[in-house]
């Protein structure tokens, strides 16, 4: 007998503003063509003013507990992956916690850039697999705009804010690769790279929460190779190939990437979770958006096998392979 980590429950929650290219195009030297071209991004979510970080989660929480059946009570454990929390502390974890009622498990926040969510899983299910919890609620979050330069349009045209979430149970499985839930986990790092893409502000240096910079270019160049490669290795580890995937749902962070990549794991476009056109990138909130509006599309069905895989700032990167 094998324990796994199974979804259960996934949801996700959106801001309500909505801001179109054609919103940068009136604050920096950009179109519309421009970005859809390079990115793919024609829209994303910006959080309002009296919005934050935990709040987005919170609602991306009660949509998955819904969609799970059941209720807070029920949850053992909270990870929430975020690089933009409310307060350097407590945890956004915690403060989701509080709001959700619960007064037992333990909450903790993941800090991994736009791979939080990959990290999140990873670690949600070692504690599912060793006892230590029997349902964990993953969540990523983001409020990404309020670290954005809007005077560089190389980068404030990329990002948006949303939240999504699943909740992992632990089950019986046969211990083969038919089983439903995580089936293996890949994570990485290299801290050489930390200059490509960084926040330049923080606790103990400025003082101030800073603004995000990024050498696109380099990023890219980075990502595709590494992405196609931790995704293979994922499936190696859990005796699969390409030719058996369902669904890859990458971290939405540019569609040139999420094709180049697509491309080099020879898994056709058709079989590729895309939403970064409506949701721009999200950091650590994209891949549970995704994972969350594939099934809401009705491609993301019981017993799909998926792929997911994210880079981020760091440079810390990863994949997971599980059986929906």
């Amino acid at each position: 007998m094998t324990i796994r980590a199974v979804v259960r429950g996934v949801g996700h929650y959106l801001p309500e503003r909505v801001v179109p290219n054609a919103w940068f195009e009136e604050r920096v030297d950009t179109t519309d063509e421009w970005i859809v071209t390079r990115t793919g991004i024609e829209r994303r979510h910006f959080a309002a003013e009296n919005e934050a970080t935990s709040d987005l989660a919170v609602k991306a929480a009660e949509a998955a507990l819904k969609d799970a059946g059941i209720g807070a009570e029920g949850v053992d454990a909270i990870i929430v992956a975020t690089s933009t929390p409310d307060f350097t502390f407590p945890s956004v974890a915690t403060m989701v916690q509080g709001r959700l009622g619960l007064t037992h498990g333990f909450a903790f926040d993941m800090q991994a850039v736009c791979a939080g969510f990959v990290y999140a899983l990873a670690n949600a299910n070692a504690l599912i697999v060793s006892g230590q919890a029997g349902r964990v609620l993953v969540i990523g979050a983001e409020t990404f705009s309020r670290i954005l330069d809007f005077e560089d349009r190389g980068t404030c045209v990329l990002f948006g804010d949303g939240a999504g979430a699943v909740v992992l149970e632990a089950d019986k499985a046969a211990g083969t690769t038919s089983d439903r839930g995580i089936l293996a986990t890949d994570l990485h790092s290299d801290g050489r790279h930390r200059e490509l893409l960084y926040v330049d502000g923080g606790v103990s240096t400025t003082g101030t929460s800073g603004r995000l910079r990024m050498q696109g270019n380099a990023v890219f160049r980075h990502a595709v190779e590494k992405l196609a490669n931790t995704a293979h290795t994922a499936l190696d580890k859990a005796g699969l190939s390409g030719a058996d995937v369902d669904w890859i749902v990458p971290h939405q962070a540019n569609l040139r990437i999420i094709t180049a990549t697509a491309q080099r794991m020879q898994v056709p476009m058709e079989k590729v979770v895309v939403t970064v056109q409506d949701h721009g990138n999200t950091s650590a909130a994209s891949i549970p958006l995704a994972l969350s509006v594939g099934k809401e599309r009705g491609q993301i069905k019981t017993g799909d096998l998926i792929v997911t895989e994210a880079i981020g700032g760091g440079l810390a990167w990863g994949s997971v392979v599980l059986r929906w």
